[in-house]
């Protein structure tokens, strides 16, 4: 497995049990809970990563850019959670006002 798709794959499954289990019973639709508890969730893909990537020197591709670990890891995990985050969101406000 290449060392992008290991980043990738982590991030994945760190925004899917973020979003999906811990986010809806510790944030609910609470706009500043979620993004203090993403902060801590992206943080703790990069001490992962990091774990394993430190003064490596590994250059990972992102599109048409060479990044250091660091970059990829916060790029990528980004990328992955707009989409996640949008439906989120969207999910969380329907609720919110049917339950009014």
């Amino acid at each position: 497995m290449s060392a992008e798709l290991s980043i990738l794959l982590l991030n994945a499954v760190i925004i899917i049990v973020a979003y999906l289990s811990i986010y809806p019973k510790l944030a609910g639709n609470n706009l500043n809970k979620v993004a203090m508890f993403d902060c801590l969730a992206s943080g703790v893909a990069l001490i992962i990563v990091a774990s394993k990537y430190w003064e490596t020197g590994i250059i990972f591709d992102f599109l048409m850019f060479e990044l250091n670990w660091f970059w990829f890891t916060l790029l990528s995990y980004g990328v992955l959670e707009i989409p996640v985050a949008l439906w989120y969101f969207r999910l969380e406000i329907t609720q919110f006002y049917k339950n009014k």
